[in-house]
């Protein structure tokens, strides 16, 4: 191994074991066990020799939000216990390209993408893992139904063949202290609890926030998927500690 990839390594290697620290930590805080976590590590625009590091020291999970990206990264490296997720917002004219391709597709923000996707799944034949897109704090740069929209859109989607609706999803406002978008994280959390009773068809067993600037602060408040890149991949060697 040379010197180049033997760096890259050691770092991937400390920045994954401070993250993995910080996910037990918080799982402790909230009396969750930290295998109730799964972490993805968002891997758009890092280059393949990263994800395989990555996948060598035990991640299993990565997340693109392009799909071209994605598929080139997909047909060069593909272990049969990798997991692919579709993290990013998704156009309807690529959703054939997606579906047997992600194991889960996270960012399902509208009645007409779900149909896509149910159309081409039926036509693989195939089940597709969804998750709905909720832009919680309603901000206009980002995509995703409202808190109001979301009960009645997931009764349309539950209806719809081949897809398993399995939660919830949401991006966090950037702010400088994670405690603020804790009640982001909560009206979640509470969203999926309500759809539970209200929308029995889907299993509503995930919840997909938190990232790299707060994704403790998500898995307190119920977090069963954070997106993690900037933490495992970025420059620093070790990422903040958490209380």
């Amino acid at each position: 191994m040379n010197d180049h990839l033997m760096s890259q390594q050691e770092i991937l290697a400390a920045n994954l074991t401070q993250v993995r620290a910080n996910i037990a930590r918080a799982a402790e805080r909230a009396g969750r066990r930290p295998e109730e976590i799964t972490l993805v590590a968002v891997s758009k625009t890092k280059p393949l020799e990263m994800i395989k590091i990555a996948y060598d020291l035990g991640v299993r999970d990565f997340g693109e939000n392009r799909v071209q990206e994605a598929l080139s990264k997909f047909a060069e490296f593909h272990p049969q216990d990798l997991r692919w997720h579709m993290i990013g917002h998704l156009q309807s004219n690529k959703a054939n390209k997606v579906v047997g391709a992600f194991a889960c597709v996270h960012s399902v923000d509208s009645l007409h993408l779900a149909q896509t996707l149910s159309r081409y799944a039926q036509k693989q034949e195939l089940h597709l893992s969804i998750l709905l897109e909720v832009n919680v704090a309603e901000e206009s740069s980002k995509s995703g139904m409202t808190l109001a929209e979301a009960p009645e859109l997931a009764r349309q989607i539950a209806a719809l063949p081949q897809l398993q609706l399995d939660g919830l999803m949401t991006v966090a406002p950037l702010v400088d202290d994670p405690e603020k978008v804790r009640p982001v994280f909560r009206a979640l959390r509470q969203l999926r609890d309500r759809l539970r009773n209200e929308v029995p068809q889907g299993s509503w067993q995930h919840l997909s926030m938190g990232m790299t600037d707060d994704y403790w602060i998500a898995i307190e408040e119920g977090s069963t998927i954070v997106r993690v890149g900037r933490a495992i991949f970025g420059e620093r060697v070790y990422t903040k500690e958490q209380p």
